[in-house]
């Protein structure tokens, strides 16, 4: 490799994880020209050398913040029980990591897609990130048939709504009021959710029509507030 793209691959290094760090502590709205610019130590003039705009650059983050995402998870389950309780570990853990970074949690689930880049595969990516990071211990319930096999895609749906909500609430509007009673929320509504299946038996649904409306009214009345 020559020098010249050494350099080059160091300078647009240089301007995405500043762009990852402003992403973090403060969301999107931080994120400019001038911001990405002067968080690196360089003018916009040479930003503009590398990136057609921020917008290039968010697009980026977002791939590079899902690959953290998954491991994140990764890196909690690892010599965790496998099975449905590994299941639940994992999604805490994705959890967690919007809780840690807000402002991630932020540029995924509640700005628009605006510029960026093919909003189609972004939606998608964003979309699909809680099943793909949790994707092994997944497989492994339906494997052992811990889970049945015609059911995980509901139950992924059921679970994908929770968290989002949940997150949601907590990130915004700090319900609940601390994040030990977040996780025993989540603990309980996944417990719910995955309750331990008996072969032959009807799972009763009414529980998880009821955390679906719940958390369908949850973001019904944050949608509503924020537009306020």
């Amino acid at each position: 490799m020559k020098n010249k793209e050494i350099q080059g691959q160091r300078m647009r290094g240089y301007f995405l994880a500043a762009t990852k760090d402003l992403l973090k502590a403060e969301g999107l709205r931080s994120v400019n020209v001038r911001s990405i610019a002067d968080k690196a130590g360089y003018s916009p003039a040479t930003m503009y050398s590398y990136f057609k705009d921020a917008n290039e650059l968010v697009f980026l983050c977002v791939h590079d913040f899902y690959e953290e995402c998954k491991q994140h998870v990764r890196n909690r389950i690892k010599g965790s029980e496998k099975g449905v309780d590994g299941l639940k570990t994992a999604v805490k853990a994705y959890a967690t990591f919007f809780i840690q970074y807000p402002g991630v949690f932020e540029l995924f689930f509640i700005e628009k897609m605006g510029d960026l880049g093919n909003k189609k595969g972004i939606a998608d990516l964003i979309n699909t990130s809680l099943d793909q990071a949790c994707e092994e211990e997944w497989i492994y319930c339906i494997s052992r048939k811990l889970l049945h096999a015609e059911e995980v895609e509901g139950l992924k749906a059921q679970i994908r709504y929770t968290v989002f909500g949940l997150l949601l609430l907590y990130l915004n509007r700090r319900v609940p009021a601390s994040y030990t009673e977040f996780a025993n929320q989540l603990n309980l509504q996944l417990d719910a959710i995955l309750q331990p299946r008996v072969t032959g038996s009807a799972r009763s649904t009414s529980s998880v029509k009821v955390q679906h409306s719940a958390v369908h009214n949850s973001l019904i009345s944050v949608k509503i507030g924020n537009n306020r």
